[in-house]
Formats: structure tokens, sequence, C-alpha cells
């Protein structure tokens, strides 16, 4: 947030909606939660407002959401939060805005999935669904959905980092993994749809499974290798072939280590992000350390 914005405070979520939104105006409103790029504020017990707060690249995140989810979310079997009104910057809030549907559930950093075949099953289908063809037009990710080898510094970055701070045991493990994963054959079919963003805290849990999936500002189109990645971050153990025997088309070799890759960079980013977190450092989120040591292990295994 600059200064030049106002504090995000219920009161000026109310008044946004008046302002824009008279009909929605007298619901409850509470605060949800605090991302990396927006806050959300519950409106009632069946919507939500989301509102861009700490990064300038928020603005376009939302909108993008708003273009292309509703078309997506009625084939998706997991609830989603379809975007239903719009809000346009004004003196009151100089920033786009939405108003979604609420989805209820956990965040699996605090409640990870349990229930091993539910949850492979759930997570399988939903990516069954959304990994179409995307059409022409359809954005592209910004560092997500292309071949590993693209991300060698950022990898290289991350495991140097956490190798210093002492939170990876076997660093010659996790280099031959990427180093697999880099080797593998790219993706030679059609761009499909990803979520490019399914970290435990943009997937909700409620007994056990895999409930609904949340965040979709990274939507984009790519290589399904990116979101196949999800298997390792999410699942609990001994659910990934599960996964992998559930989803639609089964997954060639080549796909898989390259989804191996991916979910290298996600649990080395979810590890140092719980780090800080336990360091009290900005930007830290103590909840991300565990499954992102757990999902690491294993990789490695």
């Amino acid at each position: 947030m600059t200064h030049t914005e106002p504090e995000i405070t219920a009161e000026l979520v109310r008044q946004l909606l008046r302002d824009q939104h008279p009909d929605l105006a007298d619901r409850p409103v509470r605060l949800g939660a605090r991302g990396w790029d927006n806050q959300l504020w519950r409106l009632g017990e069946d919507l939500a407002v989301r509102l861009p707060w700490a990064t300038r690249d928020a603005d376009a995140l939302l909108r993008k959401e708003h273009a292309w989810l509703p078309g997506l979310a009625p084939r998706l079997p997991l609830p989603v939060p379809v975007p239903q009104r719009f809000g346009e910057p004004s003196e009151r809030f100089p920033r786009p805005w939405l108003v979604t549907t609420w989805v209820p559930g956990a965040p699996a950093d605090r409640e990870p999935a349990t229930r091993t075949e539910a949850a492979a099953d759930a997570l399988a289908a939903f990516l069954t669904a959304l990994h179409r063809p995307a059409p022409a037009g359809a954005p592209v990710g910004r560092g997500r959905g292309g071949p590993p080898a693209d991300y060698a510094e950022g990898f290289d970055r991350q495991l140097a980092e956490a190798v210093n701070l002492g939170l990876v045991p076997d660093p010659d493990a996790v280099r031959a993994v990427w180093a697999d994963a880099v080797a593998a054959p790219p993706w030679s079919g059609p761009p499909v749809w990803l979520h490019a963003d399914l970290h435990p805290a943009n997937v909700l849990t409620a007994d056990g499974t895999i409930c609904g999936v949340i965040d979709f500002g990274d939507l984009c189109m790519g290589d399904p290798a990116c979101d196949l990645a999800a298997a390792w971050i999410l699942l609990p153990d001994g659910a990934a072939d599960r996964f992998h025997a559930a989803y639609r088309p089964t997954p060639d070799a080549a796909t898989l280590r390259r989804a191996r890759g991916w979910a290298l960079l996600k649990a080395l980013a979810g590890i140092r992000i719980g780090e800080a977190g336990l360091r009290g450092l900005p930007g830290g989120k103590a909840s991300w350390g565990p499954p992102a040591h757990a999902a690491l292990r294993r990789l490695v295994a």
C-alpha cells in the first residue's frame, strides 16, 4: 500500500459498496484474511470483497479473474470464488476491487488434507476439469507454466538460501531431482488452463479432504506439470500415485519429471517463507513451513 491510499477497514468496504453496489451495503462486513496481494473481507455469509493492498500487480490480477474465472467456474467440480461484481477505482479507493462468492473451508497450511484417497481424487478431478486447452488470448503466466529450465536461476537462489539457513538436510538429493526435471522433454501439447499457484494457503479443506480452491490471480495457460506439482505439495504421504492414476489424461513420465521440478520450486519457497515467519520477518508465514518440509521429504525420498 502506498502513502496515498487509505487504510482498508470495514467502514471503507461499506462506503465502497454504498457508492457502487448499494444493494449489498447493508450486509455484515468483517475481515477474512490478508494475503500477498489482496485483503479479503467477508460480506454476509455467502460473499466476499477482495481489495488489492500489498503489491502493484494485484490490480491486473483482479481484472484477470473478473474477465476469465466466471467462464471457467461452472465446469470445475470444487467451489471457487466466482466474481459477482466489479468495483471501479474511485477517489475513495484508487484501485479496482471485486465482490466474489465466499468459499468455506480451512486453508490447507493450517488444516492439511488427511484422507488420502478422498483428497487425491478431489484434486485429480479438479485439475482434470481445469486443464483444457486455453483459447487464443488467454493470459500468459508471470514466471509460471513454462519448462523448468526457464527457472533455473530462481531454483539455484532458493536452494542456496535454504541451505545457508540449514533448512535442507540433503542438498545433493534436491539437485538430482531438479536436474532430472530440467532434462525431461518439454510439453508438446497445447497450452492448457492453469491455476499456477496451488500452494497450501490457496487450497481449502474440510473433513480431511480438499473442498475448495481460491486465489486465481495467477490463472494462465501453459504446461500442466506446473499444477501437477500439487500432488507432492498438497496431498498426504502415499497419495501421489492415486492422484496420477485418477487424473486425465494420465500424465506421461516426462510430465511427471517436470512436475517434480515445479514441486521443488514450490517447496523451497514455502520453506523460506515458513522460516521467515518463525523469525518474525516481513512476509513470513510460519504455517507454510511444515507442509513445505513434508513436500521436500516426499520429493527426495
